[in-house]
C-alpha cells in the first residue's frame, strides 16, 4: 500500500529537507560487470554487511536481521551505473522492471484498482475455487482523483474462469464486506486465506481518516479480520455471512511504533502462512516502525544499524548519520504467530527485520519458502529512504534459514525489482514529477510475489498517465541470495496484465496446469 496520505502531503517534504541525497562518490573504477550489464565505471563504497542466513526459534528469540546502511549503499556503488544520460534507467537490466507501454488497458472504468492479492491455501498457493480465480484488490471510485483513494479505500474482489485464455477481463465484484461494517472507515491490504469448506477469513487494516465512522472505535490503524463465506456458481463469484470484525493487532509502543509517538507510524498489510517444514502453526508478517519517539535515545541509529566492517574506509559515523536525521526511517516487518485453530487470537513477537536509519517503509511483507530456503520480500518507495542513500520504486528481498533469520539481502543490497529510475538524478514523487527524470521510474508499485516467481504491481505514472490498474505481470529467477528478471517471459519480460493465475484447485492436490 502506499504512504498514508498526510504523509504524502505534508511529511515527505520535511523529511527529505533533513537529509538530501548524498550519492556515493569515488574515484572510477575499471569495467565491472553488474548483474550481467557491463558498465564502464562503477562509484566505490564500502562493503556489504556479512549475514550467516542463520536461522532462530521464530517464537522465542528477540533475534532480528538488519537491512543496514552498509547493504543499501550497495544500490549506488554495485547496481547504479553513473554514467548514463540524464533520464535514462541507471541499474542494471537484471533487476529492472521492463516499460510498460502508455496505452496500458485497464479493468475497469469503475473503480481505482491498486494493491492486489490472491485467495490463497496456508501455503500462499493461489487457489482455484471451483473452476475460478479469485483477486482481492483495493479500490475507490474513478469519480474521485487518483491521489485521493487512500480515504475512500474498501476491499473489492475480481474473479475469472481458471485457465482463462490470455487476455481475458476480470468481472468486478464489488466490496467484499457489506458498508459500514469493517473496524474502522477505510479497509487497507491484507490477505484472505480459504479455510474448511467454503469458508474464508480474511485479514486487512483498519485504518481512520476524517470523520470517524459512528460505531467505530476510530482507531488510527489496527489489524484486524472476520470470517465469511464464498459462494460459486456457473455466474460467478460472491461473498456474504460475514460474521463479526475483531481486531486482533495493534501497535505496542516498544516493538512497533504508535501515532502519539510519530503520526507518521505505519502498521498494517498482514500477511499469514504456515511453514510447510514445520506444520500446524500460522504465523502473521506485516509492516511496522519501530518504537520510540523519533530523536529520543531509543531511536538513534547504531553501530549495528550502520553494519559496516571493521577499517572500512567508506564507514559512516553513528553521530554523521543521526546528524542528518535519520532516525525518523525506522521501518521494520513484524511477526505475530497465532494461538488458536480459528486465526482469532494471536501473540505480537518482535520484528523479524528492521530498516533502522535505511528506510521507513518496509510495506506489504511476504515469505515464500523455496528449495528450503526462506525468502522475505517487502516493498519501498525512493522517496522513503533515509539521507544519504538511494533506491528505486519497487521490491526487495532477503534469504535466510528460517522465519526468523540473520537475513541477507539479495543480490548485495536488496534490491531485486525496480521501475526504470536514474538514480543519479534526486528522489521526488509521481505526483510531482521533475523536469529530466525517467518518465516511467514511478510506472508500478505494491508488487505481489506469486508462486514461481511472478510478480504482479499496479500500474501509478506512466508518463504522466495515471494508472489504477492492474500492471503486466514480470517474472524474476531467484536462487540463493541472487535474482534476476526473466526477459524470456512474455513479450521480451512482460507478461499478461492482470496475471495471476492459480495454480492449485480448491482441494490442494491437483494442479491447474
Amino acid at each position: 500500500m502506499n504512504v498514508f496520505p498526510e504523509r504524502i502531503a505534508n511529511h515527505s517534504l520535511s523529511r527529505r529537507g533533513l537529509g538530501k541525497l548524498l550519492l556515493a562518490a569515488g574515484a572510477a573504477s575499471t569495467a565491472v560487470t553488474l548483474s550481467g550489464r557491463t558498465i564502464a565505471s562503477a562509484a566505490e563504497g564500502p562493503q556489504p554487511t556479512a549475514h550467516t542466513q542463520q536461522a532462530y526459534d521464530p517464537v522465542n528469540s528477540d533475534f532480528h536481521a538488519r537491512w543496514t546502511r552498509a547493504d543499501a549503499r550497495q544500490i549506488m556503488t554495485t547496481q547504479n551505473d553513473p554514467t548514463v544520460a540524464a533520464g535514462e534507467n541507471s541499474m542494471p537490466r537484471s533487476v529492472t522492471m521492463p516499460e510498460i507501454p502508455k496505452d496500458f488497458p485497464i479493468m475497469t472504468d469503475e473503480v481505482w484498482v491498486w494493491d492486489t492479492w490472491s485467495l490463497t491455501d496456508e501455503y500462499s498457493n493461489q487457489v482455484s475455487y471451483k473452476g475460478w480465480d479469485v483477486i482481492f484488490s483495493l479500490v475507490a471510485p474513478r469519480s474521485i482523483p487518483f491521489d485521493e483513494r487512500h480515504w475512500s479505500a474498501r476491499i473489492g474482489f475480481f474473479y475469472r474462469h481458471s485457465n482463462a485464455p490470455e487476455g481475458t477481463e476480470w468481472i468486478y465484484g464489488g466490496h467484499v464486506f457489506p458498508d459500514n461494517t469493517s473496524v474502522s472507515t477505510t479497509e487497507w491490504s491484507g490477505s484472505t486465506r480459504l479455510m474448511q469448506g467454503n469458508k474464508v477469513r480474511v485479514f486487512y487494516t483498519a485504518t481512520t481518516f476524517g470523520t470517524p465512522r459512528p460505531g467505530t472505535a476510530a482507531e488510527p490503524a489496527v489489524i484486524a479480520t472476520t470470517m465469511g463465506q464464498i459462494k460459486a456458481t456457473k455466474k460467478g463469484v460472491s461473498f456474504s455471512h460475514f460474521g463479526e470484525h475483531k481486531t486482533l493487532l495493534r501497535p505496542d509502543g516498544k516493538w512497533y511504533q504508535t501515532k502519539e509517538q510519530n503520526q507518521y507510524f505505519a502498521f498494517r498489510d498482514p500477511f499469514t502462512f504456515e511453514d510447510p517444514y514445520n506444520p500446524g502453526t500460522t504465523y502473521m508478517l506485516f509492516e511496522g516502525t519501530g518504537g520510540g519517539v523519533p530523536g529520543s535515545p531509543e531511536t538513534l541509529i547504531t553501530k549495528e544499524d550502520l553494519g559496516y566492517r571493521e577499517g572500512d574506509p567508506y564507514a559512516e559515523t553513528a553521530e554523521e548519520v543521526n546528524n542528518m536525521g535519520v532516525f525518523w526511517q525506522r521501518g521494520n516487518i513484524g511477526l505475530a504467530v497465532a494461538t488458536n485453530k480459528d486465526l482469532t487470537e494471536w501473540k505480537m513477537l518482535p520484528p523479524i527485520l528492521t530498516a533502522y536509519g535505511v528506510n521507513d517503509q518496509t510495506e506489504r511483507p511476504q515469505m515464500i519458502i523455496k528449495d528450503g530456503k526462506y525468502y522475505l520480500f517487502t516493498i519501498s518507495h525512493q522517496f522513503t529512504y533515509a539521507a544519504g542513500l538511494r533506491g528505486p520504486d519497487g521490491v526487495y528481498g532477503f534469504v535466510g534459514d528460517g522465519i526468523r533469520s540473520d537475513f541477507q539481502p539479495m543480490n548485495g543490497s536488496g534490491l531485486v525489482l525496480g521501475s526504470p529510475t536514474d538514480l543519479n538524478l534526486p528522489a521526488n514523487r509521481p505526483e510531482d514529477p521533475q523536469p529530466g527524470q525517467n518518465p516511467r521510474q514511478f510506472q508500478a508499485y505494491s508488487h505481489y510475489i506469486q508462486p514461481d516467481g511472478l510478480v504482479q504491481s499496479f500500474i501509478d505514472n506512466v508518463d504522466g498517465r495515471r494508472g489504477g490498474t492492474l500492471s503486466p505481470t514480470v517474472k524474476i529467477n531467484y536462487s540463493g541470495a541472487t535474482s534476476e528478471v526473466d526477459y524470456s517471459f512474455g513479450n521480451n519480460g512482460l507478461g499478461p496484465y492482470a496475471y495471476l493465475p492459480t495454480n492449485k484447485q480448491k482441494t490442494g492436490v491437483t494442479y491447474v496446469k
